[in-house]
């Protein structure tokens, strides 16, 4: 980054880069359970299920590198190791014990959920002080309430279904 474009950042950037951290290892561990659970899941409207999860899996690796990006650019150190991504995350990560399609689907709604919670503590952190890492943090924001959006519909989808089979 250049050096006037880390002195318009007007926030402490070491605690800035360490909430980028938190996000970025985030992403890499739901890229991941998005991507997993694609390949595990079972149940009604499976096919659906997978094409959704693994457009949601590409579409956090694709968070994670406008995060790194943005790390690199405020000269901080993205975290490096697998073990550094479980330790510094913010979200978690749900291993898919029950591979069953509403168990995926709630647990990565789930997941949603605490991004959409950790999007918005960050652009609260980084309003009217770093415009850059806030409107990152709103872009991935809108993101991930679609993601969530998307989950629950195909949910609904499935009562929906399993109700009128009952019948």
């Amino acid at each position: 980054m250049g050096t006037r474009g880390r002195e318009i950042v007007n926030l402490d950037v070491d605690e800035l880069i360490k909430l980028l951290n938190e996000a970025f290892a985030d992403e890499w561990l739901a890229y991941y359970q998005y991507w997993i659970g694609a390949q595990v899941v079972k149940g009604p409207m499976r096919e659906a299920t997978v094409a959704e999860l693994l457009q949601h899996a590409t579409e956090e690796l694709t968070h994670a590198q406008w995060i790194c990006d943005r790390i690199i650019q405020l000269e901080g150190d993205p975290l490096l190791s697998p073990e550094a991504l479980l330790k510094e995350t913010s979200c978690g990560y749900t291993t898919p014990s029950d591979s069953y399609v509403e168990e995926i689907l709630k647990q990565n709604i789930a997941g949603e959920q605490c991004a959409i919670n950790a999007y918005k503590n960050l652009m609260d952190f980084t309003k009217d002080k770093d415009v850059v890492t806030y409107n990152l943090a709103l872009k991935i924001l809108e993101q991930e309430e679609e993601h969530e959006e998307d989950l629950q519909a195909i949910l609904q989808d499935i009562k929906i279904m399993m109700e009128k089979v009952k019948k």
